[in-house]
């Protein structure tokens, strides 16, 4: 195999406000620290986060020729990657952080209908995973993977998007969050029931996860307290994403998986910034 991991999708500039209050009262001016640009979105994340743990990782993105593609390119520098072009320019998120490190994000995606990922960029590797972020082109990919192995996140999915269900049903490990599900069990049996999914995760923040595999019933799985201070939670889910893989392709069962992705996600939110400082190899394994 050429790559352990492939990322499809996802890279953008997250714009860091770090603000007195979540929600942010209204007020003509607020003094806020400094406003800082920084790389940001998920399959970003992902990568990032799968490199720093010592997987063989590929990414591949439609970025802008903008100082934001430019500025994606230098964070993702020791990642293997290969990028298009991004007519609409390259992503970008406002997020709004909170004193707690909750946040608030305002995502602009930048998306043209009907733009597509050169095949080119990924047809020639044989990963033995693919993750797939849910920019609106990836969904097309899952089809020029047959026999790969493949992950989604849907985020905050409230189960009727239907933007959202091409991975969903696609893909063969699901990650979500809790935050907009009022009943995440039944989201993840229908995930199961009408798609491809071998097993769902999803996400409760400091809840821990549920996880639900085929055959099985749901099993809940605690939080790992964070090492320190949280000071910015934006980045975990991403995270989590990458301890969770990074322990089933070095062999590990789900107990482990879970718990290296735990690990991973409270590390994120210890860290100012989205992706910044992934957890490596050597400190996830020392603090497992």
């Amino acid at each position: 195999m050429t790559h352990d991991v492939l990322v499809v999708g996802g890279a953008g500039v997250d714009t860091t406000v770090y603000v007195p209050a979540l929600p942010l009262p209204y007020a003509d001016t607020h003094t806020v620290p400094p406003v800082i640009d920084r790389i940001g979105n998920t399959g970003a994340g992902v990568a990032l986060g799968c490199a720093a743990l010592g997987l063989r990782t590929r990414f591949v993105d439609l970025i802008g020729d903008d100082p934001q593609g430019a500025l994606v390119r230098r964070a993702l520098g020791g990642v293997d990657c290969s990028f298009g072009a991004a007519v609409a320019g390259t992503r970008r998120s406002v997020l709004l952080v909170g004193p707690d490190g909750r946040r608030t994000s305002l995502f602009d995606p930048r998306a043209t209908p009907g733009e597509t990922l050169p095949p080119s960029l990924y047809s020639n590797l044989r990963p033995r995973h693919a993750h797939l972020s849910i920019t609106d082109f990836s969904r097309k990919v899952f089809a020029d993977l047959p026999g790969v192995p493949t992950s989604t996140d849907l985020h905050d999915w409230d189960g009727v998007n239907p933007y959202h269900e091409d991975f969903a049903y696609q893909a063969g490990l699901v990650f979500l969050s809790a935050a907009a599900l009022p009943d995440p069990e039944t989201v993840m049996r229908r995930i199961l029931t009408e798609g491809r999914a071998h097993t769902v995760v999803c996400t409760r923040g400091a809840d821990g996860c549920l996880v639900l595999e085929r055959g099985t019933g749901p099993r809940a799985f605690p939080a790992v307290p964070p090492p320190g201070p949280v000071v910015d939670t934006n980045g975990a889910g991403d995270a989590f994403v990458s301890g969770f893989l990074y322990g089933r392709l070095r062999g590990h069962d789900l107990e482990t998986a879970v718990r290296l992705g735990s690990l991973a996600g409270a590390h994120a939110c210890t860290v100012e910034g989205t992706h910044e400082s992934p957890l490596t190899e050597t400190a996830l394994l020392a603090r497992a």
